[in-house]
């Protein structure tokens, strides 16, 4: 479930807590120093990364929390944070559990 802003975004120490319960993603920041999840996944071919990005919309639909995708011929970045506090919280690592299912 997507965040309303009534919550303040994680700092490093949870940040890292929750990094150990995902897989190959990473944290970076922007240049406003808000931290971000980010991922490549990559795949055969552009109908395979197509495939994927449209699963990845339907989580995102479903949660109604929307990461940023970026793709191309077998490639799919995703960077995932929560709009409303600039930053991440537990629905943010929760997405990135979910994209790591999709097969």
């Amino acid at each position: 479930m997507a965040c309303d802003g009534s919550i303040p975004a994680f700092d490093t120490s949870e940040i890292h807590k929750y990094l150990k319960k995902v897989d190959g993603w990473y944290v970076k920041s922007d240049n406003d120093k808000s931290f971000y999840l980010t991922k490549n996944f990559n795949f055969k071919n552009f109908k395979e990364s197509q495939v994927f990005v449209n699963k990845v919309g339907d989580i995102a639909e479903r949660e109604n929390h929307h990461p940023d995708i970026s793709f191309g011929w077998g490639y799919c970045k995703v960077k995932i944070f929560t709009h409303a506090i600039r930053g991440l919280a537990e629905s943010d690592f929760i997405l990135a559990a979910k994209l790591d299912k999709i097969d």
